[in-house]
């Protein structure tokens, strides 16, 4: 069996160190390739070129990897919309208000290529069609959400030292808003990407938790030995 690209760079670069993320990277093309069904820690060490039981320090099984797997791919995809987002801020309007008034089939393909690409990675982890939707609006609902969250986060005042004057919030009576008033150090070192990734550990957590994907045929993955 040919190594999948991942492994093939780390070959070529010397570098012998097995992360995380190479696991997870390598784990991804061996099921592009052959199926969800055909991924196991004995095929995935073959293809690093590693001892099987070395790879159960980043993933415990099978179930385990293709969780990392899913959820890695979805935190790029996060991570590249707000990308998007910030370097047009013009447009996220757009993106999150206009296709409510277009019906799903008469949008641009442009816009249906990025669904289909995570009803794709999400079903070739093994969850069912309706699951995979679910887990794609979700996902979407939420960034919609962080986007014009970040891009609102605006200061009026950024040379000024004093949080609350920074941010103008010395102007809202104290007796009527406390609290915001109070959070005023928070909501001005607001970090957008340590936020988003917040976020995100939190949906996909619960998702991971309440939603499991079930690859067909799947025969039980041994426990390690030794």
């Amino acid at each position: 069996m040919n190594p999948p690209p991942a492994a093939r760079e780390a070959v070529r670069n010397g570098d012998g160190k097995i992360t995380r993320e190479l696991v997870l990277t390598t784990a991804l093309e061996l099921i592009d390739r052959d199926g969800a069904d055909a991924l196991s820690m004995r095929r995935l060490g073959a293809a690093l070129d590693r001892d099987p039981m070395i790879l159960y320090r980043h993933a415990p099984g099978k179930a385990e990897l293709l969780d990392g797997v899913w959820t890695a791919q979805l935190r790029a995809v996060a991570r590249d919309y707000r990308a998007l987002a910030l370097a047009h801020p013009n447009v996220v309007p757009l993106l999150v208000t206009r296709p409510l008034a277009t019906p799903l089939a008469l949008r641009p393909r442009g816009t249906l290529r990025p669904l289909e690409a995570v009803l794709a990675l999400l079903t070739r982890a093994g969850f069912s069609g309706p699951d995979a939707l679910h887990i794609y609006r979700a996902l979407f609902g939420f960034l919609n959400g962080h986007v014009l969250n970040e891009l609102q986060e605006l200061v009026e005042n950024p040379d000024e030292t004093d949080d609350l004057l920074r941010l103008g919030l010395h102007r809202l009576p104290i007796g009527e808003f406390p609290l915001l008033r109070g959070l005023a150090h928070a909501l001005a070192s607001y970090d957008g990407a340590a936020e988003l990734e917040r976020g995100l550990d939190i949906l996909l957590t619960g998702l991971a938790t309440t939603l499991s994907p079930a690859v067909a045929g799947r025969p039980p993955e041994p426990e390690p030995s030794g």
